[in-house]
């Protein structure tokens, strides 16, 4: 096994060896795993060395970022596009020890990570779980919140078997810290690439191809399209503004299994599919206003990309977007699921231009904030400071 870190609190990132475990590195495209493949495109060009293991599946969404050991795994039930880790297996301990890591990270809370956590203790090396959104919620929106508690006991288990946690937001850490998770807990924040993401990409020509008139205003969503995304008061909402006869359009960006449920309940809505780089990038231009009522965001890579493009945002009152938007700045923080309130912060936008380019612009300013490699040398200073804590206890 390789020797650990000297306590030199300028030790280079050449230094660290970083066994990654992923439930999703790259099978399917989500901002979790946007954010590690970026974490680990940093950390390569800094001279570490990174080994990332998760389940893989023929056509991934996109290539992966460095070296990819794939984890044996089955479909997950009733959300076959996901896969479910099994085993950290015979050749994956083999793997493991040939590689000589450091430090291990976990990025989700599976059995394999379990079995990591596990295996690093065993070998006294520090863990470092990075938490990318609120599993135990999810359940609320597939009727079974009463399985919440004992998924919350079971994160709190493994995460305080871990030397310490990276959480997206302030919020997220404080909700973590509520819960018993762990007491050390650093902040992993979030970037946005501003050559995707700027008010420069809006197109009234994209728009017009979607049967967009330039003066109708346009209230956007996007993201994946999955129920844990607030989709039930997101289309309650617009039924709200059209009850109430105001004028706007509707246009969804994204796709997923909960597609078609949506397209059922908002037939009158644009749904412009998945979209990707620059063109995602000019279809948030494109809105007027971002609405976003999920509540399981850990910081709101959604919400960010969309301040970058001079958007305000509407907003449910939750983790992640409590610590990006500034509450009648920059958009509105409105309580989850409610409904009323939604609508009437919406129908003030597009009432009021002025206000609507007010708080855009305060939203631009903020986002010029989250720069990709200071927020990933966060975590690189995190993964250090364990190895020194760590040899410290030899």
């Amino acid at each position: 096994m390789a020797e650990p870190l000297q306590a030199d609190p300028k030790a280079p990132l050449a230094d660290l060896r970083i066994a990654l475990f992923s439930g999703n590195y790259n099978y399917v495209r989500d901002g979790a795993n946007q954010a590690l493949n970026r974490l680990v495109g940093y950390l390569l060009r800094q001279g570490a060395q990174v080994r990332v293991y998760s389940p893989t599946v023929p056509e991934p969404a996109f290539p992966a970022t460095g070296d990819l050991v794939s984890v044996p795994s089955i479909a997950f039930p009733g959300r076959g596009e996901y896969r479910f880790p099994l085993a950290l297996s015979p050749r994956l301990r083999s793997d493991l020890a040939a590689f000589a890591p450091n430090i291990v990270h976990i990025s989700s809370p599976d059995i394999v990570a379990h079995r990591a956590v596990t295996w690093a203790r065993h070998r006294k090396l520090p863990v470092l779980a990075s938490v990318h959104t609120r599993f135990e919620t999810y359940f609320r929106y597939y009727n079974m919140a009463w399985f919440e508690p004992a998924v919350e006991a079971m994160l709190r288990r493994l995460y305080r078997r871990c030397d310490a946690l990276v959480a997206p937001s302030e919020s997220m850490a404080q909700v973590l810290r509520d819960q018993r998770m762990n007491y050390d807990i650093d902040i992993w924040s979030r970037g946005v690439d501003r050559d995707l993401f700027n008010p420069g990409l809006r197109s009234l020509e994209w728009r017009r191809n979607l049967g967009i008139g330039d003066e109708e205003i346009v209230v956007g969503f996007h993201s994946r399209l999955v129920m844990e995304k607030g989709l039930d008061v997101f289309s309650d909402t617009i039924d709200e503004l059209r009850r109430r006869g105001v004028v706007h359009r509707t246009l969804i960006v994204g796709d997923g299994p909960a597609r078609e449920w949506l397209e059922d309940r908002l037939p009158d809505a644009i749904f412009a599919g998945f979209m990707g780089g620059q063109d995602l990038g000019k279809a948030v231009a494109s809105m007027d206003v971002l609405f976003f009522p999920s509540t399981t965001e850990t910081f709101g890579n959604v919400t960010l990309e969309a301040m970058a493009c001079n958007l305000p945002v509407v907003a449910a009152a939750a983790t992640g977007s409590e610590s990006l938007v500034a509450d009648n700045k920059s958009g509105r923080l409105i309580p989850p699921g409610a409904i009323t309130q939604f609508a009437d912060a919406i129908v003030t936008y597009l009432d009021d231009a002025d206000l609507r380019a007010k708080h855009g612009a305060a939203g631009e300013r903020r986002a010029r904030d989250f720069s990709w490699d200071r927020i990933n040398q966060a975590v690189a200073d995190t993964y250090l400071r364990l190895i020194r804590q760590r040899a410290k206890k030899r």
